[in-house]
């Protein structure tokens, strides 16, 4: 009777241990499954081509084709081709890469002008959205407001992207965002809205036959954490743009170790018709150099910051850029097959 109560005993107590050992293997997967779920190193691939030879022939068909809340990364390779859309990337689909294999000959298109969130040839609503090698441009004209770019979603980040239009080229409306090596191109308020970006080693050429503004940035108050920081960038094009003038009143802009030529006008920054935002307004430049850098002239409400001043505009601390900034993905899975391929496209 005594051995028959304890070997029940060691029964039951394997039992726990049975159940124990699957509990844990199951919280080791799930736990891996999480983890694979947001790995950035490998990405679905989706290849947009007009001759036939892609999974669509647009590219807003393969971003529809991307699940809502998707928590893994898509990568929307676009074949060379002028594609006349207007595209949209929904807030309920983040980590969408979408990437041509040279700006120059990969053209987004569209041209629609009037109302400033409707016009936009590229709509990026979704977070964590990177945008490579492509040319965005909006055709309309010099006569309403056209945006090329809107970026409304959190953590963006373009990479050597052509953003062409003429008024409200790069709607940067919320969010914070990432720039580097892009040219960007128009005439009045061409880089404008709220978000907190940092452009790094850009070129920004205007077309302003008069006095137009390069940016129009719309910090609202003090407690608002946006701006726009323009780092080791390089300014050229005709007429005698302002480096920016207030959409907000608490408009906040930097240019920080920048080439500037002549086209600069020599004032700097335009208060907007406004007096009362010249006490409001951070508008600041550190280190600059060229013939459009010289602050003789500049408005006094300008600032020329000091080393110290500048410290928080030289790195891309400013945006959170280390905890969300990710490279380009070297795994690449086209059904179930892991397949090896450059990010330039090539395979």
């Amino acid at each position: 009777m005594g051995f028959a109560v304890a070997a029940m005993k060691m029964v039951h107590r394997g039992y726990i241990v049975v159940l124990l050992v699957e509990l844990l293997v199951f919280c080791s997967f799930m736990a891996s499954s999480a983890t694979s779920s947001n790995d950035m190193s490998t990405a679905i691939l989706i290849r947009v081509d007009q001759s036939g030879n892609g999974d669509y022939g647009k590219i807003q068909d393969a971003i529809d084709a991307v699940p809502s809340n998707n928590s893994q990364l898509y990568f929307i390779l676009v074949k060379p081709g002028t594609y006349r859309e207007k595209i949209v990337v929904p807030a309920d689909k983040p980590f969408i890469t979408l990437s041509g294999t040279q700006a120059s000959t990969t053209i987004i298109t569209w041209g629609d002008g009037g109302e400033i969130f409707e016009s936009p040839t590229l709509s990026i609503l979704a977070s964590d959205f990177v945008g490579r090698y492509l040319t965005i441009q909006n055709t309309f004209g010099t006569s309403s407001k056209a945006v090329a770019v809107r970026v409304s979603g959190d953590r963006a980040a373009f990479y050597n992207c052509r953003i062409l239009s003429y008024q409200d080229t790069l709607l940067d409306d919320a969010g914070r965002h990432y720039y580097r090596n892009c040219y960007i191109e128009g005439a009045t308020d061409f880089i404008c809205g709220s978000a907190a970006s940092l452009f790094e080693k850009c070129h920004l050429h205007s077309l302003s036959e008069g006095n137009g503004a390069i940016t129009a940035q719309q910090r609202g108050s003090t407690s608002e954490n946006n701006g726009f920081t323009f780092l080791g960038c390089k300014i050229t094009g005709v007429g005698t743009p302002y480096l920016g003038r207030p959409w907000g009143p608490y408009s906040r802009v930097v240019f920080v170790l920048s080439f500037m030529s002549s086209v600069v006008q020599p004032q700097g920054w335009d208060d907007w018709g406004d007096s009362n935002k010249q006490s409001t307004v951070y508008y600041g430049e550190y280190k600059c150099y060229g013939p459009g850098a010289n602050r003789t002239e500049r408005v006094e409400w300008s600032r020329s910051l000091s080393s110290d001043e500048a410290v928080p505009f030289l790195t891309k601390e400013m945006i959170g850029g280390q905890g969300w900034l990710r490279p380009a993905p070297t795994y690449f899975m086209r059904g179930s097959s892991v397949i090896t391929m450059n990010t330039d496209g090539k395979n």
